[in-house]
């Protein structure tokens, strides 16, 4: 088994090594004066199974290219097999025609790693789930919620809620409201435009108990801050959101130090920028762990779905 790491997040790579306790791969990833990327792998990977770690988050262009090239030179040295890990999948959200003349660009860069030759996929909380559905290769879909949810769990909250910031967020919902258990309550939201949203009526009860709030990423927060506004309005004690992906784009870290949100928890799927650390309500948990065992489950043919049989969350 050999294990790399592209230039996205280079700290999750060394953690997921440092659990499976194995090197990790030795490999140049640089651009070309001309802004070509260009990939050179010193381990010798002939007939190993070979996994590339490589969020293609922000910047998602450079990133996603940093990927394809780091597959497409694997497979031209010979590798047995390759799985892409993304722990974050760009594009996910354009994954259908929302309007007329416009691209379905998940397909599109489902198709690419494909024809890169990769192998299979492994992949975090996709922004859809459909999405597993635009790969004709294999595609191990994890989730974060048993690293988000222990830390709840731990925490021992005897009068929590848990919200969901609108209706398509209810699933979401439900899975932590089973793990967690508590109450559940939901905000009906109109969206005004593409940038404005207008939060209504809160269906249950939020008076006097501490809100949990979970989604699958945290873009640029702003249903999420407007949302916390909304349930403290309403005589929320404390208000904690968690997601597995900390985007934090645009005005996001502004609005999150200014919000009346007592906590922000996201995983290391993403690299935290600097601005991003310097958020005191910021709690970063890692999915290392997860990654690592899902790692040691495929290249030893193992089944991956039973990591989630204890929390009752097969999917």
């Amino acid at each position: 088994m050999r294990i790399f790491s592209g230039n996205a997040n280079p700290d999750l790579a060394n953690k997921i090594c440092d659990y499976l306790e194995v090197p990790l791969g030795s490999a140049e990833v640089k651009p070309f004066p001309d802004g070509e990327t260009h990939v050179r792998i010193y381990d010798d990977v002939r007939g190993q199974d070979c996994f590339v770690i490589q969020p293609t988050c922000s910047p998602v262009n450079d990133n996603l290219m940093e990927l394809l090239v780091f597959i497409d030179s694997l497979h031209r040295a010979s590798a047995r097999r390759i799985t892409a890990v993304l722990p974050y999948y760009g594009y996910a959200r354009q994954d259908r025609k929302s309007q007329g003349r416009t691209p379905i660009t998940a397909k599109l860069v489902a198709n690419m790693l494909t024809a890169a030759k990769c192998d299979r996929v492994l992949a975090i909380d996709l922004h859809a789930e459909q999405i597993q559905g635009f790969f004709d290769i294999p595609l191990d879909h994890l989730t974060a919620v048993p690293v988000i949810g222990s830390y709840f769990d731990e925490m021992e909250m005897k009068n929590m809620v848990i919200v969901s910031p609108d209706v398509g967020n209810m699933k979401t919902a439900n899975v932590y409201a089973r793990m967690l258990g508590g109450d559940m309550a939901v905000i009906d939201k109109h969206r005004k435009s593409g940038t404005e949203v207008e939060m209504g009526h809160i269906i249950g009860e939020v008076s006097g108990k501490d809100v949990l709030m979970f989604d699958d990423m945290i873009s640029t927060a702003g249903t999420i801050c407007t949302a916390a506004e909304v349930v403290k309005s309403h005589g929320a004690n404390s208000v904690r959101v968690a997601a597995t992906h900390g985007v934090f784009a645009g005005p996001a870290v502004e609005r999150l130090k200014q919000s009346v949100i007592d906590e922000v928890v996201v995983t290391d799927t993403i690299e935290m920028r600097e601005d991003v650390k310097s958020m005191d309500k910021l709690k970063v948990l890692s999915v290392a762990e997860l990654i690592g065992e899902a790692i040691d489950r495929i290249h030893h043919d193992k089944s991956v779905s039973a990591i989630f049989k204890k929390y009752k969350l097969m999917r």
